[in-house]
């Protein structure tokens, strides 16, 4: 493989996926290509499988799956390879936090794989930072906020420095400052070797600049819409039904590129 060869070839290239609940047809796709440096925001009305297939990609359900590969490299979905594990991390709607404290739950994963303790404990640190929760570091886990525990998840995320970040409905039901908080560093999460893939229903997520939006609708993904630039989303006011002003406006977002 070429160098040019290998800068087009998607991060995660899928033929086709399907995946049913008894006689009803959740996903029907005939393929999903994510590309390194994408973001990629996941919509459609609830149970028209945004999680499912998160979930599928990760590895935590079963379904048929025809071809897949990853960085080129052919990959089995139902027997998850372990250095596959290590490249793509799934952030739960609602993540579980253990009950010891802070640092623990972010460095558990590290802990997991046996990274050095010094080296954990740099990790670990500089993932607070990142995560902006060094204020909560004496506060009972169970006394955390849903943004809070929203923000403790992506850096122990984060901090296992996976490729492919599948993040599901990460600002539902949190209060506009968690909002803005939790994008903030959802905008960080993707850099030129990885890529991100959010399922939501948040219109300041979906119109953030450099977000490609794919949308499912009977199992299938019916609509790819390219990203818009800044100027692009405040003069096409018909470019989303959902779209209103809010916080995306707010912040200093910096476009990734898409395929």
């Amino acid at each position: 493989m070429n160098e040019a060869t290998a800068r087009d070839e998607p991060l995660l290239a899928i033929e086709a996926i399907r995946k049913r609940f008894g006689a009803r047809t959740v996903l029907d796709l005939a393929g999903l290509s994510l590309h390194a440096g994408g973001s990629y925001a996941l919509t459609g009305d609830n149970g028209a499988g945004k999680t499912t297939l998160l979930r599928v990609i990760a590895g935590l359900e079963t379904a048929e799956v025809e071809s897949a590969r990853y960085r080129g490299r052919v990959v089995d979905l139902l027997a998850y390879p372990d250095w596959l594990r290590r490249e793509v991390i799934y952030v739960h709607q609602h993540p579980y936090l253990f009950s010891t404290n802070i640092r623990d739950n972010i460095g558990y994963g590290l802990k997991v794989r046996g990274t050095a303790r010094r080296e954990r404990q740099r990790l670990v640190e500089e993932a607070i930072r990142w995560a902006r929760v060094e204020h909560l570091l004496d506060s009972p886990v169970r006394k955390l906020s849903a943004g809070e525990k929203q923000r403790v998840a992506l850096a122990r995320a984060r901090v296992l420095q996976p490729r492919l970040f599948l993040l599901d409905e990460p600002t539902a039901n949190l209060d506009r400052e968690s909002r803005q908080q939790t994008i903030s560093l959802i905008r960080d999460l993707c850099d030129a070797d990885g890529a991100v893939l959010i399922a939501c229903h948040d219109p300041e997520i979906i119109q953030l600049p450099g977000m490609l939006r794919l949308h499912l609708r009977g199992g299938r993904i019916e609509h790819r819409w390219s990203p818009l630039s800044p100027q692009q989303q405040q003069g096409d006011s018909a470019a989303s039904d959902e779209a209103r002003p809010g916080l995306a406006e707010g912040l200093h977002w910096q476009p990734v590129a898409n395929d």
